[in-house]
C-alpha cells in the first residue's frame, strides 16, 4: 500500500513537470515543491543532494615542509656555520704553515749571511796590507829579479822570496774563509779581459795599439770577492781607440 502511494505521487509530480510549459512557470513550480515536500527526504527528484566538498591537499602538505623545514633550519643554520669556520680556519692554518715557512728560510738565509760575510769588515780592513805586498814586489826591478844568484844578490832574493811565501800563506788562509783575488789584468787565453762594471772600476781610458775597445789594459789595483760579492772592484784601465 505504502509502495502505491510513492509511486501515485512521484508519477504525479512527473506529470506536473511535464505540464509545465503549457502553464505558468510560478503555479508549477509551487505544486511541484509541495509535492516534493511530500515525498520522503532520500526520493524527493528535486531535493538539494549533500554536496561532496573537495579540499586541495597542497596547503596541508606546504603547511607539513613548512613545518619539517622550520625544524631541519637550524640544524642546517648550525651546519651551514661550522663550514664556514672549518674553512676559516683552514685558511688561518695554510697561512699560518706558510708564514713560518717562510719565516724559515729568512732565519736560514740571514744566518748564512751572517756566516758567510762576518769577516766582512775585517778583510777590508785586510785589503790595504794585501796591496802593499804586491807594491813591495813591484818595487823590486825585473831584471834584478830574473839575474842569477851572488852574494851581492842574495839577500834580496831571499827578501823577495820571503814576501812572496807570506803572502802566498796569507792569501791561502783567506781563501779558505772565502775571500779571494782576481786580476784583471791578467790574460785568458792570450786575450786580455774585457771591462765589467760588476767587476772593475774605470780609472782612465786611452788607446792602445793591437788592443779592442773595452780590454782591460791596464790593473791599477787587484780586486777581492767574498763568498762570490765583490768585496772591492778592481781599478782598471780600459781601451778606447774612438
Amino acid at each position: 500500500m505504502f509502495q502505491r502511494t510513492l509511486i501515485r505521487q512521484v508519477q504525479a509530480a512527473r506529470s506536473v513537470l511535464a505540464t509545465s510549459s503549457s502553464t505558468s512557470a510560478p503555479l508549477a513550480l509551487r505544486r511541484a515543491t509541495r509535492l516534493q515536500q511530500q515525498l520522503p527526504a532520500a526520493i524527493r527528484p528535486f531535493a538539494p543532494q549533500p554536496m561532496s566538498r573537495f579540499y586541495s591537499t597542497e596547503k596541508e602538505a606546504s603547511k607539513e615542509t613548512e613545518g619539517e623545514n622550520a625544524e631541519q633550519d637550524p640544524v642546517q643554520k648550525e651546519l651551514e656555520e661550522t663550514k664556514k669556520e672549518v674553512i676559516d680556519l683552514k685558511d688561518k692554518y695554510l697561512r699560518s704553515v706558510a708564514e713560518f715557512r717562510n719565516l724559515q728560510e729568512r732565519t736560514k738565509r740571514d744566518m748564512e749571511g751572517a756566516r758567510n760575510f762576518a769577516i766582512q769588515r775585517f778583510a777590508k780592513d785586510l785589503l790595504e796590507s794585501i796591496d802593499n805586498f804586491d807594491r813591495a814586489l813591484l818595487a823590486v826591478p825585473k831584471d834584478q829579479l830574473e839575474a842569477a844568484e851572488t852574494e851581492e844578490n842574495k839577500a834580496l832574493l831571499d827578501l823577495v822570496a820571503g814576501l812572496k811565501m807570506t803572502e802566498n800563506i796569507l792569501m791561502n788562509t783567506l781563501q779558505k774563509h772565502g775571500l779571494e783575488r782576481f786580476d784583471p789584468g791578467e790574460k785568458v787565453d792570450g786575450k786580455a779581459q774585457k771591462f765589467d762594471p760588476n767587476l772593475h772600476e774605470a780609472t782612465f781610458m786611452a788607446k792602445a795599439d793591437g788592443m779592442e775597445n773595452g780590454d782591460v789594459m791596464y790593473a791599477q789595483t787587484k780586486g777581492f770577492r767574498l763568498n762570490g760579492r765583490v768585496l772591492r772592484a778592481a781599478k782598471v784601465g780600459v781601451v778606447k781607440n774612438d
